[in-house]
């Protein structure tokens, strides 16, 4: 996808339906478009539901890449800290702009993000409103300022091992109440940060990522369907 001179690479997955479907956009982790990211994309579209993940990286690799010219997620990582936040929301908008044009989309889309994509979530929520809902996994809020501005219905997902992000929601709560904005945070007891990820990892040794994997996954689908 092109929007001014940038070009932004995404994968995109489409459903086996009859009819037109809601688009919902995955925002990646801070190790950018990874093979994680497209199996989430795939489980979307086999939910019923145009899914793409855009990688935010593009044009920032080595040689003018994305996250697979970087010779390491660290190496990703650093480069992701390193992106303008303004162009990191200038890509989303022109995404959702595209996508929600797709032959095949009705028109609606939501967007979810992991952990720096939950952050990303909920700031491309303070600058859109015409997106439908923000699934914000494991993600920090946006600035106290900018939360009047959201439109969107905000739903958050969070483990309770998960310190560093789970002190800003009290806060979190209490400026969206006051601006009368719908954010409904749900905590899983014992799922450290990470848990979509680590939950359905062969190597994981803590059940209740699994637990928590599941019941968001669940919930994510309930919420959809109701959109």
């Amino acid at each position: 996808m092109k929007h001014g001179n940038r070009e932004v690479k995404a994968y995109l997955g489409f459903p086996e339906v009859k009819n037109k479907a809601t688009v919902v956009v995955l925002i990646h982790e801070n190790r950018g478009l990874i093979d994680w990211v497209r199996s989430m994309v795939d489980q979307m579209a086999e939910a019923g539901y145009i899914a793409v993940a855009p990688d935010l990286l593009s044009g920032s690799g080595p040689k003018g890449g994305g996250t697979a010219e970087f010779a390491s997620n660290d190496d990703a990582g650093k480069a992701i800290s390193a992106l303008n936040p303004d162009q990191v929301t200038a890509d989303l908008q022109a995404l959702i702009a595209h996508v929600s044009k797709l032959p095949a989309s009705n028109g609606k889309v939501v967007v979810g993000g992991f952990c720096w994509g939950g952050a990303q979530t909920f700031r491309i929520a303070t600058n859109n409103k015409d997106i439908k809902a923000g699934f914000v996994f494991y993600g920090s809020p946006p600035k106290d300022e900018d939360i009047p501005n959201i439109v969107a219905p905000i739903y958050g997902f969070y483990g309770s091992n998960d310190a560093r992000i789970n002190t800003t929601i009290p806060k979190t709560v209490e400026l969206m109440k006051a601006a009368g904005k719908k954010y409904e945070p749900i905590t899983y007891d014992g799922a450290g940060h990470g848990y979509m990820k680590s939950g359905e990892d062969p190597a994981n040794t803590n059940p209740a990522n699994t637990k928590a994997r599941e019941e968001s996954w669940k919930r994510l689908k309930e919420i959809l369907a109701k959109i």
